[in-house]
């Protein structure tokens, strides 16, 4: 992994804003849209769910592997991790684009619960961005005591999103 200079330093923090602000943008207008003459994608949920679920083992392993000293197998896991983000993103945004919006047919406190599970997982969602990518930045470019410091911040948020994205989909499944 190579030092970053201040100006290599600049151009990533002004791809991590555009991009943090792009994702979240593209995501919400790309919902509207419908591809035309394509059935529903009914099978990408339990896909992209699972996609999920693998990022949070991943997520838990790669913090194991860093503890343990083991730098290269911490790294080659978290690349895995944004990965599989990227491939669950772009799997949930065409299942939108093919498919309405499920609505929750719970009722009770399990409704609310649903809601503030679903609500918290988006609104850390888009947040989650700019933190991974400066996270991922950080430890790309050697800054590791500053890598340290925000994947603080950025484990547990991002394990919040990838094990809150398998229990909304896990409540609202019977809804499909």
């Amino acid at each position: 992994m190579s030092q970053t200079t201040p100006d290599s330093t600049k151009k990533y923090n002004i791809w991590i804003w555009i991009l943090s602000i792009a994702i979240p943008i593209a995501v919400a207008v790309l919902f509207t849209v419908r591809i035309p003459g394509v059935d529903r994608l009914g099978f990408l949920p339990p896909i992209y769910a699972t996609t999920n679920g693998i990022t949070a083992i991943l997520l838990v392993l790669a913090v194991i592997q860093i503890k343990k000293g083991n730098r290269k197998t911490h790294e080659i896991l978290m690349k895995t991790c944004i990965g599989l983000s990227a491939l669950f993103l772009v799997m949930y945004v065409i299942y939108h684009m093919t498919s309405d919006s499920t609505s929750y047919g719970g009722e009770g406190i399990l409704r609310y619960v649903y809601f503030f599970i679903l609500i918290t997982h988006i609104l850390l969602s888009i947040t989650i961005i700019p933190f991974v990518l400066i996270t991922y930045v950080r430890a790309i470019s050697g800054q590791f005591s500053k890598h340290k410091k925000i994947a603080r911040i950025t484990f547990p948020l991002w394990l919040y999103v990838a094990v809150t994205g398998v229990i909304v989909y896990i409540m609202i499944s019977p809804y499909y």
